[in-house]
């Protein structure tokens, strides 16, 4: 309930903040669990797409964000769970693969954090991980634009991409942070050139 409601807030400030453009969302799957995988360029992102999708949507944040507990909690009502960056947090795994389990969508960001305009970052494993062992579809989505007031955001939702040729084999971290790195270009792709 809180989401839904949180998210009719968020819609009213984003339209009005900037023009916002959303194609593709046809793309998006009705059910079952699914990792929306994006480029990450602002704090906006996630609230952005909240806000253009049809699903409800989980996401990780990083830890020190849920330290002031009146934050946390709206954090925790819009579906988001911390994860200590860089250490390999098991609890925020098991959080995720439950998430999609439960035919949840999950957004994940395959390069790991925000990403200056023109910086080119490798993806991590992060994503080809969550998918091959969940045994779901990824979702690419490309964000363009410049968060500036009145200034338009593109939202692009591809085409899901399925791995089911990986779901029963056991990949090393040099093979999902390369199919990660895949599914990183298809969502470049989806608007031309970096």
């Amino acid at each position: 309930m809180f989401y839904k409601f949180a998210v009719a807030l968020m819609r009213i400030f984003l339209f009005f903040a900037f023009r916002i453009e959303v194609v593709g969302r046809e793309n998006e799957l009705k059910s079952g669990g699914i990792i929306y995988a994006a480029n990450h360029m602002s704090c906006y992102d996630p609230v952005v797409i909240a806000a253009t999708s049809k699903r409800q949507i989980s996401f990780m944040g990083k830890k020190e964000l849920f330290k002031f507990k009146p934050f946390g909690y709206i954090l925790k009502s819009l579906g988001a769970f911390p994860v200590n960056r860089g250490k390999g947090d098991i609890g925020a795994v098991k959080t995720g693969l439950s998430i999609l389990k439960q035919e949840r969508v999950m957004m994940l960001f395959p390069e790991g954090k925000r990403i200056d305009k023109n910086e080119i970052v490798p993806a991590k494993p992060g994503v080809a991980m969550f998918a091959t062992h969940a045994k779901v579809p990824v979702l690419p989505i490309k964000i363009c634009g410049e968060y500036k007031f009145m200034h338009k955001i593109k939202v692009i939702y591809g085409k899901p991409i399925y791995l089911d040729e990986y779901y029963d084999q056991k990949l090393n971290s040099e093979k999902l942070t390369e199919i990660s790195q895949n599914i990183l270009d298809t969502i470049y792709a989806l608007e031309g050139a970096r």
